[in-house]
């Protein structure tokens, strides 16, 4: 994984859900931030890690799930827990249940409901859109560029991470295993019926990543749980990953935002600004 720790895409959600008046949460976004501001003045990325630190088995899995995920087109749905430092250093837990729609190079949807309402991120290859259904208000920010060229920008001017944009990147098995030092299989189960082979890895100094993937040919994700060993009270990210499908055709019309009545637009308000006012 990378060094930003940028590992679905639910938590940008519930990040960019704050920018747009939601404060329940807030600890989570400057936690959130502090990670994508240390990262932009942090090391160079690191190179991946030969076969003998993570072991051939892990090495042949991440390989074949890197070629199922480069499909032209998927859907995916997720349920992710994240914890997070309350008031008073109380580790929290906001959960969210996601879909989300991929089709490369430059087109993605993300539908998300969760503990601090619903919401959806819409991408066409122009212009990303972060919409708060509840309240009815969005964000558009003009960008251009494959699916983790968006994500970079964002990152950059939003400040947040995106969850588990590894899996969507031209590359998914070098992006996971970016920075990864050590690691290799644990051990086996059954998720959701399905067979799956556990995988654990370790990212110095201070992040620990394990990965469930299936046991056969497509090797597709269906757990990830990351541990920041270095953050007040180990917090950490779950998230289970079910309903792939990789037969959708969908239209350029999928990932064009449609702002529907009584929606209000609001200004682009980069991580250092503060609460976004109505725009004109």
């Amino acid at each position: 994984m990378r060094n930003d720790t940028k590992w679905t895409v639910a938590i940008v959600m519930e990040v960019l859900m704050n920018r747009l008046n939601k404060p329940r949460y807030a600890c989570v976004a400057a936690g959130l931030l502090i990670a994508a501001m240390a990262a932009m003045v942090g090391p160079a990325r690191a190179e991946d890690p030969p076969a003998a630190l993570i072991g051939e088995e892990a090495n042949a899995a991440l390989a074949h799930m890197s070629k199922t995920l480069m499909a032209n087109q998927f859907s995916f749905h997720s349920h992710t827990v994240r914890a997070y430092a309350g008031p008073n250093g109380e580790l929290l837990h906001v959960a969210h249940t996601t879909k989300t729609v991929v089709r490369r190079p430059d087109r993605l949807l993300v539908d998300a409901t969760g503990d601090d309402g619903s919401s959806k991120m819409m991408y066409d290859g122009k212009t990303l859109v972060v919409y708060a259904v509840d309240q009815k208000q969005y964000e558009s920010i003009p960008v251009s560029g494959k699916i983790e060229e968006m994500v970079d920008v964002a990152e950059k001017l939003l400040g947040v991470d995106f969850p588990l944009a590894d899996l969507l990147t031209d590359d998914p098995e070098k992006s996971l295993l970016d920075g990864v030092t050590s690691g290799g299989q644990v051990g086996v189960a059954t998720i959701d019926g399905v067979p799956c082979r556990h995988f654990f890895f370790v990212q110095s100094p201070d992040l620990e990543l394990e990965l469930w993937l299936e046991n056969n040919d497509r090797s597709l994700p269906r757990r990830v749980f990351v541990t920041y060993r270095s953050l007040p009270g180990h917090p950490t990210f779950l998230a289970e990953l079910s309903d792939w499908d990789f037969s959708i055709h969908p239209a350029d019309a999928d990932f064009v935002f449609q702002p529907p009545a009584g929606v209000t637009q609001v200004v682009l308000r980069t991580k250092a600004s503060g609460i976004p006012a109505p725009a004109k």
